[in-house]
């Protein structure tokens, strides 16, 4: 068996062992054929890599959505990256990743000071006063690439953080340090080793550890700089979850800081989301439906839910294909079940949420 992470994953391989979350919750049993969304659970819970069967080598695997011309959301993606609103919105993401990367480095590197304002411009001027029609996540999901970048990551936090306090009725004041915890949530990072958060095969016990200390170097890093101290404890406190399941310190819900629970839920979204060396972006409804699932226990509840509610509604509207091969347009949501709303197909409505065997397989 092979040692294989995350990112590298593709549908068709077979788990040689059982997987396992942080507090030692079985996610996926051994022999699972894995998919979809088996790959986008592993991602929910933070595992790093797994063990597939020697015969499931990802060199011998599915190919790439560019090799295949195929992929989830695929068509959706073409027209989003046709628009003028994405190209223009892409070169300025790309500018200010560069700076960003500059920056970065230099603050955990080299100790350099951090300029909250400039930092924080660097991606409100991103969302643009006119962005209607196309929403901030269709954009910040098609930028993403197949090598999961921290620089890349960190920007859309800041940016999915900045919309979701928007969402949350928060202060301009507040918004502003929301922003910036996404956007130095993950600064331990590079404190990582790189031949480790590169590895492409098997991760000692001693390396996941050093992995799981990114919390707390990223905190370190941080604690003495004159940024507000809400910003640090995101750095520390992301991994953590209300349930205790999380890391570095296992805390409960009244433990962590406020502001780490809005960009916990950020983090996991966006890595759930980006599109993969075998599919482009996963379609959010599939996204939520995780977080419906598996996610209202181990994030704040009234987070979690505006969230959701904000995420789904941003769909409204919007062509879908299920999974029978019909297409229909949202048009209602469904509070109970954000994941499942209601969909006309020409002069037929269906509530996916009294059709269990019905799911929104793509955007068209």
């Amino acid at each position: 068996m092979k040692r294989v992470r995350i990112s590298d994953l593709q549908p068709g391989m077979k788990t040689a062992e059982d997987v396992f979350s942080y507090n030692n919750q079985m996610i996926v049993p051994k022999g699972s054929v894995l998919d979809d969304k088996m790959i986008t659970r592993l991602e929910f819970y933070s595992v790093l890599a797994v063990r597939i069967a020697d015969d499931q080598d990802p060199e011998n695997e599915v190919p790439t959505p560019a090799e295949t011309g195929l992929g989830e959301d695929t068509a959706y993606s073409v027209k989003v990256k046709n628009s003028k609103q994405f190209k223009k919105f892409e070169q300025s993401f790309l500018e200010n990743t560069e700076t960003f990367k500059v920056k970065l480095k230099d603050i955990a590197e080299s100790g350099g000071e951090i300029d909250s304002h400039e930092m924080i411009k660097s991606i409100t001027g991103l969302i643009a006063e006119d962005m209607t029609g196309l929403s901030v996540f269709d954009m910040l999901h098609n930028m993403r690439q197949y090598d999961d970048l921290t620089y890349v990551h960190s920007m859309n936090v800041a940016l999915i953080c900045n919309v979701f306090g928007k969402w949350l009725g928060m202060s301009e004041k507040d918004i502003d340090i929301i922003t910036l915890g996404g956007l130095l949530h993950d600064i331990g990072k590079l404190k990582i080793p790189d031949n480790i958060i590169r590895k492409p095969d098997k991760l000692s016990p001693a390396e996941y550890n050093i992995i799981k200390t990114h919390p707390l170097q990223g905190y370190n890093i941080l604690k003495d700089k004159n940024i507000d101290d809400n910003v640090k404890q995101c750095a520390l406190m992301h991994h953590e979850r209300c349930d205790g399941s999380g890391y570095p310190l296992g805390l409960s819900a009244d433990k962590i800081n406020q502001y780490a629970k809005i960009v916990s839920i950020a983090d996991v979204y966006d890595a759930m989301t980006a599109a993969r060396v075998y599919r482009g972006p996963l379609c959010p409804f599939k996204v939520i439906g995780i977080f419906e699932s598996e996610g209202l226990q181990k994030y704040d509840g009234h987070y979690i839910l505006t969230f959701l509610e904000h995420i789904a509604t941003t769909y409204m509207n919007n062509r879908v294909r299920l999974n029978n091969g019909m297409e229909g347009d949202v048009i209602f949501m469904n509070r109970n079940q954000y994941s499942r709303p209601m969909l006309q197909c020409g002069d037929k409505f269906i509530d996916l949420s009294r059709e269990p065997e019905l799911y929104i397989e793509t955007f068209v």
